[in-house]
């Protein structure tokens, strides 16, 4: 029997608002550990980054707190980064006013007022920053006394941070009679020690290892020239669209960003080194299509979690194999397929072999191979299928051909379509423009040796339908997602 989230014990408008966003199905972590937390267990999750865990630490949360007082927060969710505090409220924030609960997010690189001005009013629920909370609770701006529900989100990259001895300070304020949540993607080293201090006699649940996080990416290494991976970057960004790239420096990503910009590519930076609101706008232009390639450094690479992002590039080499895990992890998330490509010079080329090998990779280090992409490349613990013998030209099979690149019918446009649902089907999406005009063709791009689709897709219809489709159906919901929907570039066009 398909189990369903009434059926893990969560209350009726819980419920009722996932079901208007189509969340229908518990993912495995919800199913795993909602129960334990709603009959007030301490929960040590083993889960990797997209696997739906802000939901099963967030549903028996605001199932179970009580209101808060002034400047008293009754629970409180700790996260690494500005971007993953943010990215928690915004998810769980509509799922609190259901249930007539109130949460704030709180971190660094914004003015402290409108933070202290939300707990002056009482915050039930906060999400925070570890250094930013130290910085309020120094001020006397907020007291945590009354914080009987704790969760340590990515406990793990807490202490890569070197967060943990704030996250313990911060804990050693909160109720003693509290009830602790601790999520991560490994559960070794410091934050072994985390769980035997600060949980008692936890629940333990794993739902996959850090590996899984790619386990439907394929990935690829290319052998480049130094001075030749802007423009293999921007390539690639052209052919698959929606691309995270990770450089190892600000400089770099801010460098980066105006080469991809020159080349036509539309780009923005996120790093340590930009203002808040520039991190949130840059997030905002990429996740809703208006850029096409997000730069990122390391910092940022667990605090983004954006739907539809087709592939992953690590422009500079990862520092070791667990970042090459977090920074590619943008990637394939939630059942869907993506792509990772590594741009590797000569100097490099030992340094990522020995990351090789501890990530279990048998993959060859290779001259770059465009053609490759959508049915080729390397899985995690896969063996190398070994050299590979050119076909004829006479036996190579055709290329294949994109709507975008399709000669519309006289008079038509094509339309770009992405962040849609993963079931998705052509009739739907026929359907759904069909309200605004004559739809000629509608193509979902899904992977070849999957066939699930990357969540993007093209419609064809009319120039002055297409015009009104657009005004009327960018930003529209379809699934529990807000939809990007734009004139398609034709193939070769920069700008």
């Amino acid at each position: 029997m398909t189990s369903t989230f009434a059926r893990l014990g969560l209350p009726d408008p819980l419920v009722q608002s996932l079901a208007k966003q189509g969340i229908t199905v518990p993912f495995p972590v919800q199913e795993a550990t909602i129960p334990d937390t709603l009959a007030g267990r301490d929960v040590c999750g083993k889960a990797p980054t997209g696997s739906g865990k802000t939901l099963a630490f967030g549903l028996p949360l605001l199932a179970t707190v009580e209101k808060a007082t002034r400047q008293r927060p009754r629970a409180l969710i700790l996260a690494p980064t500005r971007e993953l505090a943010e990215q928690i409220k915004q998810e769980l924030a509509p799922l609190a006013r259901t249930v007539n609960r109130y949460m704030f997010a709180i971190y660094g690189g914004v003015g402290y007022g409108p933070q202290k001005s939300a707990l002056r009013k009482g915050v039930d629920v906060l999400v925070a920053t570890p250094g930013r909370l130290e910085d309020l609770i120094e001020q006397g701006s907020i007291d945590l006394s009354d914080v009987d529900i704790v969760v340590v989100d990515e406990a793990d990259r807490m202490a890569d941070m070197g967060f943990l001895p704030a996250v313990r300070r911060i804990l050693d304020q909160t109720s003693s009679n509290r009830q602790t949540m601790l999520y991560s993607a490994t559960l070794d080293g410091d934050v072994a020690v985390l769980i035997r201090e600060y949980q008692s006699n936890p629940a333990h649940h794993e739902t996959g290892t850090v590996e899984s996080e790619t386990v439907d990416a394929r990935h690829h290494f290319w052998l480049v020239k130094h001075h030749d991976r802007v423009q293999h970057t921007a390539d690639l960004v052209d052919e698959m669209g929606k691309t995270i790239v990770f450089t190892r420096t600000r400089h770099g990503a801010d460098r980066l960003t105006r080469q991809l910009d020159k080349a036509g590519i539309d780009a923005v930076a996120i790093h340590g080194g930009r203002s808040q609101n520039q991190r949130n706008r840059a997030l905002q232009a990429f996740s809703s299509g208006r850029a096409q390639a997000l730069i990122a450094t390391d910092v940022a690479a667990r605090g983004i979690h954006v739907d539809a992002v087709a592939s992953v590039i690590h422009f500079d080499p990862a520092g070791d194999h667990k970042d090459y895990l977090h920074r590619s992890g943008r990637t394939a998330r939630a059942g869907a397929s993506g792509t990772v490509v590594s741009l590797v010079t000569g100097e490099q080329r030992r340094s990522v072999q020995h990351m090789q090998r501890a990530l279990r990779m048998d993959a060859r280090i290779e001259a770059p191979r465009m053609d490759d992409l959508h049915d080729a490349g390397h899985r995690i613990g896969e063996p190398s299928p070994g050299p590979k013998t050119p076909r004829p030209s006479s036996e190579r099979p055709a290329a294949k051909t994109k709507s975008p690149n399709r000669r519309s019918p006289s008079g038509a446009q094509s339309l770009y379509v992405s962040n849609l649902p993963w079931g998705a089907t052509t009739d739907e999406l026929a359907a759904l423009f069909g309200r605004y005009g004559k739809v000629h063709e509608t193509t979902i791009i899904a992977h070849p040796r999957t066939g699930r689709s990357k969540g993007f897709g093209f419609v064809e219809m009319g120039a002055s339908d297409a015009r009104t489709a657009v005004k009327e159906l960018h930003g529209s919901v379809m699934g529990g997602r807000d939809l990007t929907v734009r004139p398609a570039r034709p193939k070769g066009h920069r700008g």
